[in-house]
């Protein structure tokens, strides 16, 4: 369950607090609604108790703050607003990220697609999903760790009717196996349809925490539904009574020929009708705010905003406003009409649904352990009904189908997991992460072609040597292109996560784990040696296609250039790495990369003028006379090759920049702990 104890938000600047004192609780196997309109602090009560946003109070799940979990994803899953992710990864490979991430074997990807529908899609872009099939794909993420309690902010927003009920009908399913559902709700009748309780907010504040029989008889307005091709007369016969007999009725003309009667019932607006001879189409109890149109049965074929094709940015445009809200009448009696069947009794409903939930919420309560997933217990499932077909019959519900089940697939099947974080798995999900997308590729390619037109370039012009020919690297430019690209890569590696944060769906940005940096290091290492000797290897071949072997020929000294070049290419991405996730952007990892030779070289170059080449003179002597040892295979070669890379200015930069930047990124990281 989730225990929420005085939530408010810092106060802004002239304006009270978004949200003051919010306390309430959500009970396991029940659906939760905060219920709000826009601007109520709806969306800031989650954010503050998934703590994305500072404020007072705090948050227990199940006896425990989020912080104090070790693996909050395995917890909790959370959906706010658009899935994290980038546009052109797949939704397989998006899922399968999560999965390295999560630590969770990697076949649960394909399980919760088949569970969400999207088996078909697996392939396509995230950019390419239409919003329904984006609120698919988020519900997917949600269940992928297979977490005890759901947290959901308007997850049914602009999505069209069957959307709507379908993914209420997977969180009743998610409830009813003893799991914990908290969504946010703006709409007073879709709360009272598919919540178990519900929070009402205004302004920052609780008003009401109310059991939904308790919501839909005080916080709704009940009325009397009536359509009537004479409804002007019957109108004024119903006030002319209503005067007579010093009663408060209220009658008001809807479009059409249909009227909604305030303080009356259906027996005395029938009995007017009879003795009148005024001929009724219909006469049912409604929720006064359902507004016309209600009980209007909605068509089951594909809606428009639902088609794969449709991008995000096309979603919601041919959804009518019928289609956002396809009301349905919450019946209080079973009254019957000329031309209607009977409606089940909105009581009825509610307290089988309270018979159902609360063995669940019971054993919740009793043990803290996941809950338990049954084969009978994932039967709670009806059959599809049309829109052409009659009304079910009254009788009581059985105890094996929730009332307001639909046709829903099965949750997906536990999983087991270890406690003990591997530490493969960063290792697991960067690769993923860098291989899901093809701007890694795509920058390498342009790295490879605009290397090789410099380096035939500065052929053609002369007067460069021949290391800095193989290496395309200008003496008018701080850097070479290859350079670039791998500290362009190495900022993307943490950056792209920011504008995309995929890593930690359930608390919204990437943690700072020493884990997941030393897999970003290892895998921006391994690319920026692979650029690093592609980048050479093509440029050779592009000069000895052009000019011949003339120059191509390898240096007396590629020792110490080979290790100068792949140190100069490591260096650049581990700061353009260090530097994004510092500053939590792309644009600052590319600052930093070129700040190296533009403004640290020359300060190096200050300090150390004219003392590098005595430091470096006998280094391996003076290192073997200190320590007494000899060094076996020719270690002090390698040793001097390594001290000559150092003391050179851009070395030394790179070395001096990789220190500070790494100290800041721990530095971080105590100062994200601590608080």
């Amino acid at each position: 369950m989730i225990q929420a104890f005085g939530l408010t938000s810092n106060p802004r600047k002239d304006l009270p607090p978004a949200v003051d004192d919010v306390s309430f609780e959500a009970c396991a196997g029940h659906v939760t609604a905060l219920l709000g309109a826009p601007g109520s602090g709806r969306t800031t009560v989650l954010r503050l108790m998934l703590e994305l946003q500072r404020g007072r109070g705090f948050t227990y799940f199940r006896g425990r703050p989020l912080h104090r979990i070790a693996h909050p994803s395995r917890e909790v899953g959370v959906l706010l607003g658009d899935v994290p992710g980038h546009p052109a990864r797949t939704v397989r490979g998006h899922l399968r990220m999560l999965c390295a991430a999560a630590g969770v074997p990697v076949r649960r990807a394909d399980e919760v697609l088949e569970t969400v529908g999207l088996v078909s899609l697996r392939d396509e872009r995230l950019g390419t999903l239409s919003w329904g099939m984006d609120r698919r794909l988020g519900l997917a993420c949600a269940l992928l760790a297979d977490p005890h309690t759901l947290v959901l902010d308007d997850p049914t927003a602009d999505l069209s009717a069957r959307e709507a009920r379908w993914l209420h009908g997977m969180l009743r399913a998610h409830a009813a196996q003893g799991g914990t559902v908290l969504l946010t709700l703006s709409d007073p009748k879709e709360a009272a349809r598919n919540a178990d309780r519900v929070v009402t907010l205004e302004r920052g504040r609780i008003v009401a925490d109310q059991d939904v029989t308790e919501f839909a008889r005080t916080r709704l307005r009940p009325r009397v539904a009536v359509r009537s091709p004479h409804a002007p007369r019957l109108a004024a016969l119903l006030a002319k009574e209503a005067r007579s007999a010093r009663r408060s009725v209220e009658v008001v003309r809807e479009s059409g020929n249909r009227l909604s009667v305030y303080g009356s019932t259906c027996a005395d607006i029938g009995e007017t009708a009879f003795r009148h001879g005024i001929l009724v189409h219909q006469l049912a109890d409604e929720v006064g705010d359902m507004g016309p149109g209600a009980g209007a049965s909605t068509s089951e074929e594909p809606d428009a905003a639902d088609a794969p094709g449709r991008s995000r940015a096309q979603r919601g445009d041919d959804a009518t406003e019928t289609d956002k809200t396809a009301p349905r009448p919450v019946i209080g009696q079973p009254e019957t009409a000329p031309h209607g069947a009977a409606v089940p009794d909105r009581v009825q409903e509610t307290a089988a649904a309270a018979a159902l939930s609360a063995p669940a919420d019971s054993a919740a309560d009793a043990d803290p352990a996941p809950r338990p997933h049954t084969a009978d217990t994932r039967s709670l499932a009806l059959p599809p009904r049309s829109a052409a077909d009659p009304d079910p019959d009254p009788a009581p519900t059985p105890p094996t189908a929730h009332p307001r089940s639909l046709a829903l697939t099965p949750l997906p099947p536990p999983i087991s997991v270890r406690s003990a974080p591997s530490p493969l798995r960063p290792l697991r999900y960067e690769l993923r992460r860098a291989t899901g997308i093809g701007t890694g590729f795509l920058t390498a390619a342009a790295v490879l072609v605009v290397s090789a037109v410099t380096a035939v370039l500065l052929a053609r012009i002369g007067h460069t040597p021949q290391a800095r020919l193989l290496a395309a690297w200008p003496r008018e430019l701080p850097l070479p292109p290859a350079a670039l690209g791998a500290g362009l890569l190495g900022a993307l590696a943490f950056g792209d996560e920011f504008r995309h944060p995929a890593l930690a769906a359930d608390r919204g940005t990437v943690p700072r784990r020493l884990g997941l940096l030393t897999a970003k290091l290892l895998v921006a290492a391994v690319t920026a040696l692979t650029l690093a000797f592609l980048t050479v290897g093509c440029d050779a071949e592009v000069l000895y296609l052009v000019y011949g072997r003339e120059l191509t020929r390898v240096p007396a000294d590629w020792p110490s250039l080979s290790a100068s070049w792949m140190g100069l290419l490591v260096g650049c991405a581990w700061a353009g790495v260090l530097a994004a996730g510092i500053f939590r952007s792309t644009t600052a990892g590319l600052a930093a990369v070129l700040a190296v030779p533009v403004v640290v070289v020359p300060l190096v170059q200050k300090v150390w003028a004219g003392s590098s080449v005595r430091t470096a003179a006998g280094f391996p002597l003076r290192l073997r006379e200190t320590l007494w040892l000899q060094w076996p295979f020719g270690g002090e070669r390698y040793l001097s090759v390594l001290a000559r890379v150092l003391v050179q200015p851009v070395g030394g930069a790179l070395t001096l920049s990789l220190t500070a930047l790494l100290c800041a990124y721990l530095l971080t990281t105590l100062r994200s702990k601590a608080r």
